[in-house]
């Protein structure tokens, strides 16, 4: 017994060690990481960790604009690979609009058409739309601004708000999902991320190449807030959520209840429905019920390639060429995507738990899949 209670004393001492060195060497989020994901039973992050931190509301219309319903609504089953895919990566929402009108729609997993869940990366398309709102306004006066115009720290910088837009930045971000101590972790769960986002420096020639880089899309977040002079979450509910007649508010993650600094490189919790509102925003060029939200040259230039050796990536946008379509993409890091065909009318809308894998393409598995499989669908209604 006493061995046992020795034991247990030296036990709770390390413990308490190892948590005062965390907070000591400023690791202490590391906490709240273990405490929202292995303490709910999860080894990453989730679809549903929204009410684990700070959120800021995007309020919704006041005169919503539902889609309306095709004529075909889900006449089409899903082909058989596409069910099976969405069992096994665990899908929560998949939609197909064919010409502005909702063709099939499908819910699984007890969610449903208002059921809010983490955008992940997607936020970062809508954060590069943002910028377009605010070349538009007058707050920013192109793609080709030095951010050194806003933050002191970048004076001697070259890069622009449009590298920030493009993955194109040269910052010196650690793009790690895996490690604890990365930036990106530090980001993902610390109370301060204006601190963390400015501390880090230009240690490559922006402009020149793109490199996939979330505080990249960061720092373009808390530039348009300087430049604007409002929180990200409002300005996306004046300029887009309301004009586009979105039916449900939502909510953007944010550092803590002081700083309330959004997480614009990720994180806004809303629905399938609502997140499509953007791929037809951008597949009519920025127009909205005759209302020209964002610049059509803006868009235009969003939805093509910038670097010629990566045209996987536009301005805030993914980008693919398979089954010959020009088609551009809102993306997460755990299969959220917003697909988007011009040429067909089409916008195909998932969300969901997992994502497949990848052999060597700018995308992983799943989404061919779900590209190939929707338009199996569209073609048998013939």
């Amino acid at each position: 017994m006493k061995l046992l209670k020795k034991f247990i004393k030296w036990f709770f001492g390390i413990i308490l060690i190892l948590v005062a060195l965390l907070y000591i060497t400023d690791y202490g989020y590391i906490l709240k990481g273990v405490r929202v994901v292995y303490l709910t039973g999860h080894v990453t992050a989730y679809i549903d960790d929204h009410p684990y931190f700070e959120n800021v509301e995007i309020e919704a219309s006041v005169s919503p604009q539902p889609w309306p319903t095709h004529a075909a609504y889900n006449k089409v089953p899903a082909t058989q690979y596409l069910s099976e895919t969405n069992e096994r990566l665990g899908t929560v929402a998949f939609l197909i609009i064919k010409n502005d009108s909702l063709w099939f729609e499908q819910y699984s997993d007890g969610y449903n058409r208002e059921s809010q869940t983490n955008s992940f990366s997607m936020a970062k398309s809508i954060t590069s739309a943002l910028l377009g709102k605010a070349i538009k306004n007058g707050y920013i006066k192109s793609l080709d601004q030095p951010i050194g115009d806003f933050y002191e720290q970048y004076k001697d910088s070259k890069t622009t708000v449009g590298d920030l837009s493009s993955m194109a930045s040269g910052l010196d971000w650690d793009e790690s999902y895996k490690s604890p101590f990365s930036v990106t972790a530090r980001s993902y769960y610390d109370d301060d991320l204006g601190e963390t986002i400015l501390n880090q420096k230009v240690t490559e020639a922006p402009g020149e190449s793109f490199k996939y880089l979330s505080g990249s899309t960061q720092l373009l977040g808390m530039l348009i807030e300087k430049a604007t002079g409002k929180k990200l979450a409002g300005y996306l509910s004046e300029s887009f959520w309301k004009p586009m007649g979105a039916e449900h508010p939502a909510l953007w993650q944010v550092d803590d209840a002081e700083n309330k600094v959004a997480k614009a490189y990720c994180c806004i919790a809303s629905n399938a429905r609502d997140f499509a509102r953007f791929g037809k925003l951008y597949k009519d060029f920025g127009r909205w019920n005759g209302q020209q939200l964002i610049d059509s040259s803006f868009v235009a230039t969003s939805i093509k390639p910038r670097f010629a050796s990566s045209p996987e990536y536009g301005y805030g946008f993914w980008l693919s060429d398979h089954l010959d379509k020009e088609l551009f993409v809102m993306r997460g890091i755990l299969g959220q995507y917003v697909i988007v065909s011009p040429s067909d009318n089409v916008i195909i809308v998932r969300l969901g738990h997992q994502r497949g894998g990848n052999a060597g393409r700018p995308m992983s598995d799943d989404f061919y899949i779900y590209v190939e499989e929707a338009f199996a669908m569209l073609a048998s209604e013939n």
